[in-house]
């Protein structure tokens, strides 16, 4: 082979490389190219050609990448909101977020120290943030994005009815909406109204204390990122003895670029169950049902009214409550948020559970904060009120595990 050729085979081996990289690193701008078994990738059905589009930039905000130019720090997590919530589905360790300063319904006592979240980065010549002395502390891995729109258009009445239907449940099985006062800047969904006290039933994060979300992207950018918005303009700071920021003189994130990255979120469609009809999955599901899991994994759930027509009045199958449930010692990490203890945790949607070693590095990575590296552990690991069906499935078969690990898998 002359040198000719072999320069152009090596030009030509170089291109297909970059095209590969390309098509990989793209995430979901062209959702039709992309495995349908990996992640959700596209819109709901039926948007509006303007509303396509507008999904498309939010797409683009998701992904990009920040630096110290576009706003990024002085203290952050990760630098794009992709970096925890890869392909959509949930976090994985090294993007963990460590929240701190609250110990019961009280509040945070520690929100003038950084709280309540910790910048495990910086910019370069910054005292690397800590977490101020008898600060209670846990670090949690980011939840699935994919879906959240459908679980904003379930109406508070579904999940107050979630903790009446369980008042006499057998197996001591309770859970409660967590209730936490809500930003001036977020609009009342549909249905929604205040206690008493001017607390709302919350539903996202890991302790469900975020209201929607406006407030969800809001808190992602400002504490994950350290990127001012419109709605959070001030920078999150610990700074030890350094001198904290006041507001920015202009928003990092502009209003449309924020506004895009929440339809985006909103209008993530929902994970699809694999090989349903399987005999194993059908016998994983009805197992799955009789030891108890179901009662918290709620596997129907209505939504009410969305502005999305695609969102209204659907059922769907996210596998939870939106309820926190006591889960015992073992999962008691000192630290809550809202009215919800500190053993206390929402009950988690299960929907592309079985796509995590896809985003996780081929690793698994459950329960808050990545404790369990596999799904049979994480069953093993709930207590409290989840310790009756837990004790079930570790009396099952081999065979009868291995159905229901086979079901969980397929969502």
């Amino acid at each position: 082979m002359n040198k000719r050729s072999t320069i152009l085979l090596s030009l030509f081996a170089v291109t297909i490389i970059i095209t590969v990289m390309s098509i990989t690193s793209c995430k979901k701008l062209i959702p039709d190219m992309i495995d349908p078994n990996f992640g959700v990738c596209g819109p709901v059905d039926n948007l509006s050609n303007s509303q396509t589009i507008l999904f498309s930039q939010g797409n683009d905000q998701f992904f990009a990448i920040r630096t110290s130019a576009t706003g990024l720090g002085p203290y952050f997590v990760s630098n794009s909101c992709g970096g925890c919530h890869s392909s959509d589905n949930r976090g994985h360790p090294f993007t963990i977020l460590t929240r701190f300063g609250q110990t019961d319904s009280t509040g945070n006592k520690f929100l003038a120290e950084g709280g309540p979240q910790l910048g495990t980065n910086n910019l370069p010549g910054l005292t690397p943030e800590q977490i101020p002395a008898g600060a209670a502390s846990t670090r949690l891995i980011a939840p699935i994005t994919a879906g959240v729109g459908f679980l904003e258009a379930v109406p508070d009445s579904e999940i107050v009815a979630f903790a009446k239907a369980n008042i006499n449940n057998p197996d001591g099985v309770r859970g409660h909406p967590n209730y936490n006062t809500i930003p001036a800047y977020t609009t009342q969904l549909n249905g929604s109204s205040p206690r008493s006290d001017g607390k709302y039933i919350c539903r996202f994060g890991r302790k469900a204390s975020t209201y929607n979300l406006v407030q969800q992207v809001a808190t992602a950018y400002n504490h994950d990122m350290g990127i001012t918005s419109g709605f959070m303009p001030n920078n999150p700071y610990n700074y030890l003895d350094q001198t904290a920021p006041g507001a920015s003189s202009s928003p990092e994130v502009s209003n449309d670029d924020f506004n895009s990255v929440v339809f985006y979120v909103t209008c993530l469609q929902t994970p699809n169950q694999r090989n349903a009809g399987d005999p194993t999955v059908v016998k994983g599901n009805a197992l799955f049902v009789q030891i108890g899991c179901e009662t918290c994994h709620k596997q129907t759930v209505t939504t009410g009214y969305s502005p999305i027509a695609s969102l209204s009045n659907q059922t769907i199958s996210p596998f939870t409550d939106l309820l926190v449930h006591d889960m015992g010692p073992g999962l008691d990490d000192g630290y809550t948020e809202g009215d919800a203890k500190t053993s206390e945790w929402r009950t988690a949607p299960l929907w592309g559970l079985g796509l995590a070693p896809q985003v996780q590095g081929g690793y698994i990575y459950l329960l808050h904060d990545g404790r369990a590296h596999s799904i049979q552990q994480a069953i093993q690991m709930h207590g409290g009120e989840a310790a009756a069906s837990s004790a079930r499935f570790s009396k099952l078969s081999s065979s009868d595990q291995n159905a229901v690990l086979t079901f969980l898998k397929s969502l």
